[in-house]
This record gives structure tokens, C-alpha cells and sequence, in this order.
């Protein structure tokens, strides 16, 4: 396929596709603007940024945006100018969320990326003029990079990460992709197997620099604030998070076996333990409270306590005798995994490839992590050879070793320490990334240079 069919074929097909952002978005909430003018490189009497030499930094969702952050922080603190670009709602959220003051000062302006027409991108690199494009992780679209590159735009595609499924994938787009992965000025895969794999689509000259959630700078007034309210509450707590779509059953069906018998027991609530439910994306809130609440357990919901205030006795005396808490809130996780004595991640339960657990890790959680995790392969495998991760094979195996580990506070100390360990070692992407940054924009000044004389 070339590009000309496959922007033929995306004309033809994107009512369907619009039509499906739109009914997204619905069930979601948020403001998507799925048919704003903005999404079509349509910009009417936006301001154009006074600033020149933005550098553009495109982070499509939850995901991205939380990786990407201490990438955007490194150039904000250099004094850059920084286009912050999303796909989705929730990625646009977070950004807004980790980047308040930057925005408010005019340091950073978000906007959504649009959709991949030729016109509506050629319409975006005109109105912004960025400098500079960096991509996180995976977010290639063909018409966009064309037409940067057109306008002389270097693209950096940065913690890349390219599984053998991305691969074949690609492969069958044939020369379209062959050809977009051959125009990035530069790439920096997460892994040596990511570079490979790149390398094989059409990629040029791959660099290995790591992951920049080995990066991610924790917010330390959430994690402050997390393990206060556990040390007042003072019960044993296991996070379930990031649970994506089917897994919330999973693990209510293997909670219930757990809450019956402390029951049974007639523990004291200190005694009993305080099973978190951290649902993946804010579309299944409602849902999984849903099932939580057809148990007839006693369940709290997060944003309960947000209205109540952290720590304040109200919150402390609806979680005393709480079973679940279900996490219906977004940017939490540090205040989360601040009061696990266990994590277990989702999207790992069924075959979603998995989610992030490097932050339960570099705070010092034992993980548990289950069969599906081509998402986050090496750092799977790194993280169980050093001790820092379990892997089981479905929900209730999770939650028995997560009761098992609750009892065992030696091997808690152990992962505990293997976890930091490994998160420390990994560090220093981001410095990495941020030399060839340094290194482009070198060339571009040296360039207009010449060009003035």
C-alpha cells in the first residue's frame, strides 16, 4: 500500500471512524471536540503562538502523556517552548493536570493533534511552526510525518517500544510504513528487541535509550498524602490497578472468597484487608461500581474521599470498614500504590498486553503481574529475574500470592528493595533523548547561521 490508497481508503472510511470517537467519547465524558474545526488543522481566530521554535511533543493518550512527562519537564526547564498534542480526552486531561502552571505562564500550549489528512496536517505545521516533533512510544501516522518533513521538520520518535504483533502489523501496510518509519530524523527504542524489530519495518540507525517511565518523577504531595492516610488508617492494603476490559470480574470473583472469610472470622477491620479496584480508564467507573455494589459489600469510591478531604476523619471513618475501593479517579496512582503493601496490575489478566507497573516498583510495592504483557516485555522479564515481580497465571492465583506476601513481610522488604533497585538502574533515558535533541537543534541554529550570512 502507498500513501495515496491508504489516504483514499481513510477518506472512505473515516464517517465510521468519526462515528466511533463520537460514541466514545459519550460514554467517556470529557470534551473530545471529535468534530471541532481544530481536529481538521481549522484554527479561525486561535491566536498563533508569539514564540517561535516550538518544540512539538505528541502524546496520544493516558499512557504516553504520563511517559512523556519527564521528557517535557527536561525541555521546560531549558526554557523551550512546548506544543503538547493528543489524541484522547484522558491523555488530554492528564497533560492539563501535570502541566497547570506551564500552561498558565504560556510555557505550554496543548492542543489536539489532527486527524491524519493531508490538508489538516500541512494546515497544523503552518499555523504552529514547530522546530521540532517528538513522538511518544508508538504514534506513527503517515500523513502528519509526511508533511512535516515536506516543511522541513526534524521527527524524533522517542521510548519506542515495536512488539512482533506491531511488526507484522507493519509489514502488511507494505511500503506505507516501510517508508514513514524511514523518514524519522531519529528514534530511540526502549529496548535492543524494539530496535530490531524497528529496524526490520524500514527504521534507519535505531538507538537503544531505555524507557522513559524509569523517569517518571513520582508527585511527591500525592505520595505524602498517600501514606499518611495509610498510616492512620492502619490496615493492610492490596491495589488492584490499571484493570481493563473483563478483568474487574476476574477480580471481584477472587475478592470474594478473601471478604467472606474475614468476615466469617469476625476479624477487626485493622485486621481485614482493604482490596483497592483501579479501573483502567474513567468508562468503566460506573460499571465496576456496578458489580462492586451487587456483592453487597461495603465499598467506597475515591471520589468520595476527595470531596471528604485526605485524611480528614470523615474519609478515614467510611474507609475503617470499607471492603473495596473502587479508584474512580485519574493522576492518582502515586497516592495509590503509596499505600499498597501489594500491587497487582492489570491488563495483564487478559490478553491486553498489559499496563504499567514501574511506578508501583519505584516506590517500593512488590508487583504481581500475570500472562499477557507484550506491552511491557523486557521490563517484565528484567523486573522478575531481579526480584522485583511475580507473574501468575490468572486473577485468583494474584490474589492468593498477594495474601501470601501480606503475611510475609521479609519477601515484601525483599521485592520491595529489588524493585527500587532495578528502577534506579534503569534510569537516565530521558538525559539520553535529550543529548540528540540538543544535538539537532545544534545543526538547525548552525544552519539559520549560514543562511543569514
Amino acid at each position: 500500500m502507498n500513501r495515496f490508497i491508504y489516504t483514499l481508503l481513510l477518506r472512505l472510511v473515516s464517517p465510521f471512524l468519526l462515528g466511533w470517537m463520537y460514541v466514545r467519547a459519550r460514554k467517556s465524558g470529557g470534551r473530545w471536540q471529535v468534530f471541532s474545526p481544530l481536529r481538521f488543522g481549522y484554527y479561525g481566530k486561535t491566536a498563533r503562538p508569539k514564540q517561535a521554535g516550538l518544540i512539538m511533543v505528541h502524546a496520544v493518550s493516558l499512557g504516553e502523556m504520563r511517559a512523556a512527562q519527564p521528557l517535557v519537564q527536561a525541555l521546560l526547564s531549558e526554557g523551550h517552548t512546548i506544543l503538547l498534542t493528543h489524541l484522547t480526552y484522558t491523555g488530554y486531561a492528564e497533560g492539563q493536570r501535570a502541566f497547570n502552571a506551564a500552561i498558565a505562564n504560556g510555557q505550554l500550549i496543548q492542543q489536539w493533534l489532527p486527524y491524519d489528512f493531508p490538508g489538516a496536517a500541512k494546515r497544523f505545521y503552518a499555523f504552529y511552526q514547530p522546530q521540532l516533533v517528538v513522538v511518544i512510544e508508538r504514534e506513527v501516522w503517515p500523513n502528519l510525518l509526511y508533511q512535516a518533513i515536506r516543511a522541513d521538520i526534524p521527527v524524533f520518535l522517542v521510548s519506542a517500544r515495536f512488539s512482533a504483533r506491531s511488526l507484522r502489523k507493519s509489514l502488511r501496510m507494505g511500503a506505507l510504513m516501510r517508508n514513514a518509519y524511514a523518514r524519522f530524523a531519529a528514534i530511540y527504542a526502549q529496548t535492543f528487541q524494539d530496535a530490531q524489530r524497528l529496524e526490520r519495518a524500514g527504521a534507519k540507525g535505531v538507538r537503544v535509550s531505555g524507557n522513559f517511565k524509569f523517569d517518571v518523577q513520582l508527585a511527591t504531595d500525592q505520595v505524602e498524602r498517600g501514606k499518611q492516610f495509610a498510616d492512620r488508617l492502619g490496615r493492610k492494603i492490596v491495589v488492584i490497578a490499571s484493570t481493563r476490559e473483563g478483568e474487574d470480574q476476574m477480580f471481584i470473583d477472587a475478592m470474594r472468597r478473601y471478604i467472606r472469610r474475614e468476615h466469617q472470622m469476625d476479624l477487626d477491620a485493622r485486621e481485614r484487608t482493604l482490596f483497592y479496584l483501579i479501573p483502567r480508564h474513567p468508562q468503566r467507573f460506573e460499571s465496576a461500581a456496578i458489580l462492586l455494589e451487587a456483592e453487597g459489600w461495603n465499598v467506597v469510591r475515591r471520589s468520595q474521599l476527595v470531596q471528604s478531604g485526605d485524611c480528614t476523619s470523615r474519609s478515614l471513618a467510611c474507609c475503617k470498614e470499607a471492603d473495596v475501593l473502587l479508584g474512580d479517579s485519574l493522576g492518582e496512582m502515586p497516592w495509590y500504590y503509596a499505600q499498597a503493601q501489594v500491587a497487582i496490575i492489570g491488563g495483564s489478566f487478559a490478553p491486553l498486553g498489559g499496563q504499567n507497573f514501574i511506578e508501583a516498583c519505584a516506590l517500593g510495592v512488590p508487583v504481581i503481574v500475570g500472562p499477557h504483557t507484550r506491552n511491557f516485555e523486557q521490563a517484565v522479564d528484567d523486573a522478575l529475574k531481579e526480584g522485583a515481580a511475580l507473574r501468575v497465571q490468572n486473577a485468583e492465583i494474584a490474589l492468593k500470592t498477594a495474601m501470601q506476601l501480606l503475611e510475609d513481610s521479609t519477601q515484601r522488604q525483599r521485592m520491595a528493595d529489588a524493585g527500587l533497585h532495578w528502577v534506579q538502574k534503569h534510569a537516565g533515558s530521558v538525559e539520553r533523548v535529550m543529548a540528540g535533541i540538543h544535538e539537532i537543534l545544534k545543526q538547525q541554529h548552525v544552519r539559520q547561521n549560514r543562511l543569514d550570512k
